[in-house]
């Protein structure tokens, strides 16, 4: 099974995935994530915002998933910490993430996200996380 099968795999079992209804699109290395909009996913009805905990919680599942392809890990890490910077209301609509992993050590890792709408030059959010990777029990 190649990582890309691997981490659609384990995505499907996660509960948090199942329940924003997030979904991965892998090509090579290059993976984009994607929110599909739904009404629960609304914080605000008034101003039909997403609610902030989606966002954060796709961006640091996207953020997990982009590390899971970067690395040859078979276990996924864990959060050590995240900070996320809400830079435009999310509207009623699809959202869409890429991560980038700026830093893959031995124990350690470092992730950008940024998530966007219909123009990816207007971040709707971004992440910075730092997590642990699993050790080697070889």
């Amino acid at each position: 099974m190649s990582r890309a099968e691997q981490l659609q795999s384990f995505l499907g079992q996660v509960p948090i995935v199942q329940t924003l209804g997030m979904r991965c699109e892998i090509m090579g290395d290059d993976m984009t994530a994607v929110l599909p909009f739904q009404k629960k996913l609304i914080g605000n009805f008034t101003i039909q915002a997403l609610h902030g905990g989606a966002i954060g919680m796709f961006l640091e599942m996207t953020a997990m998933a982009q590390l899971y392809l970067a690395s040859d890990v078979e276990a996924p890490a864990r959060t050590i910490n995240t900070t996320i910077d809400y830079l435009r209301q999310g509207k009623a609509e699809d959202l869409y993430a890429r991560a980038t992993v700026v830093k893959l050590g031995r124990r350690m890792a470092s992730v950008q996200v940024e998530a966007w709408q219909a123009q990816r030059s207007k971040p709707v959010a971004t992440l910075l996380g730092h997590f642990l990777l699993p050790r080697d029990e070889g």
